[in-house]
């Protein structure tokens, strides 16, 4: 089954009651028992619920994996990958990373004796050293979020296969449309579901998918005993979003693509950040890694402060300045003070997160009046 067939009938069980082509929303907290501990598969919605449980099939058949697992969030979804883990163990990931993940690791784990070494993950021969008999996990987000660097899975997972620590890949803004780090040697992929899964803002939600049975159990515990799950209509709400994804990347990236070329030719534009730009200097390992090269571009103007920023998206209108991304409409976000501003400013200026940046998250609005109204904004 090819990959715009599995996102409509990927995993996917026939419902037996009334043949709805839809799995039903079951709406419920708990099931009837024949006689105790006998019943059809479901006792209890926090352990399973069927709802949840085509989503979760549908997951695993996007991403090339056996097991799909969904949760609250996309964080709630880390969450539990860190609680395999144990004080003392070493964790390595990106220094360009999610200012959430970033929180949750330095902020929430890092006092319960988890170690967390952050570093450019795009220098192999830094990675190899850094790894320890305390390493137990290396963390890539690729593309990273906001500066578009790209990290080559499969050169990370050798190195993790010669050392037996685990390879987890946040796959969010590349979607499994565009990136398979399973394929490519990942243990572990986790989306934030809530971006283009979903793909309509009106859902928070997170995933992991998996191929290695012992690993999936170990998760499925901590998902059941943690309790972080998502409910039934969120569950619904994002299957129906998966349904269309792969017609919404198509979009995303052709979009992403044009503006991409304006903003390139634009006096007022100084560095731009997208892996599809040929001056990448990981454009090579994108059209090896990648099918496409997603809706996410990043820029920073010549005028080079944060005033320039509060002008431009104050006059955006099409573009809407809020957190997220991966949905249908255009969104226009400023990390440093959004989505990266748990991040300490030296640490992210260092990685280019600097004041005068903004991160676009290109929908599949008419690719014209995109363009028009980022043109309007800049002057």
């Amino acid at each position: 089954m090819k990959f715009n067939t599995k996102t409509i009938h990927g995993g996917q069980i026939k419902e037996k009651g009334y043949g709805a082509v839809m799995p039903p929303i079951y709406q419920t907290s708990t099931y009837s028992q024949t006689s105790p501990g006998e019943h059809k598969g479901y006792e209890y919605s926090r352990t399973h619920n069927p709802t949840r449980s085509a989503l979760e099939n549908s997951l695993a058949s996007i991403e090339n994996g056996k097991y799909g697992l969904a949760f609250s969030s996309g964080l709630s979804a880390i969450d539990a990958v860190l609680k395999l883990f144990d004080p003392g163990d070493e964790i390595i990931s990106t220094n360009d990373l999610y200012g959430g993940s970033y929180r949750l690791f330095e902020k929430v784990f890092k006092k319960f004796g988890l170690k967390f070494i952050f570093s450019d993950l795009q220098n192999l021969n830094e990675v190899s050293k850094l790894v320890s008999k305390k390493t137990k996990l290396i963390w890539v987000e690729t593309p990273t979020n906001p500066m578009m660097n790209l990290i080559d899975i499969n050169a990370i997972s050798k190195i993790c296969k010669r050392n037996k620590i685990l390879l987890a890949v946040d796959n969010t803004f590349a979607t499994p449309y565009l990136q398979k780090p399973l394929d490519l040697g990942a243990d572990i992929v986790m989306h934030s579901a809530t971006k283009y899964l979903a793909g309509h803002s009106d859902v928070i939600l997170g995933a992991l998918i998996v191929n290695d049975s012992e690993l999936a159990e170990r998760l499925y515990f901590l998902q059941n005993s943690s309790g972080a799950i998502c409910g039934p209509m969120d569950s619904f709400l994002t299957l129906r979003g998966i349904k269309t994804l792969h017609v919404r990347m198509e979009r995303h990236c052709y979009n992403a693509e044009k503006i991409v070329h304006f903003l390139s030719n634009h006096k007022k534009i100084d560095k731009l950040y997208w892996p599809g730009i040929s001056t990448h200097p990981k454009h090579t390992l994108a059209k090896s890694q990648m099918s496409g090269f997603g809706g996410m571009v990043s820029f920073t103007t010549k005028n080079g402060s944060f005033k320039s920023v509060q002008e431009i998206t104050s006059k955006l209108k099409v573009f809407t300045l809020a957190e997220s991304l991966g949905g249908v409409e255009s969104l226009a976000n400023h990390p440093a003070s959004m989505t990266h501003a748990s991040i300490p400013k030296d640490l992210r200026e260092k990685t280019g997160v600097v004041d005068s940046l903004i991160r676009l998250s290109v929908g599949i609005e008419d690719i014209d009046d995109l363009i028009s109204d980022i043109e309007q904004a800049i002057g």
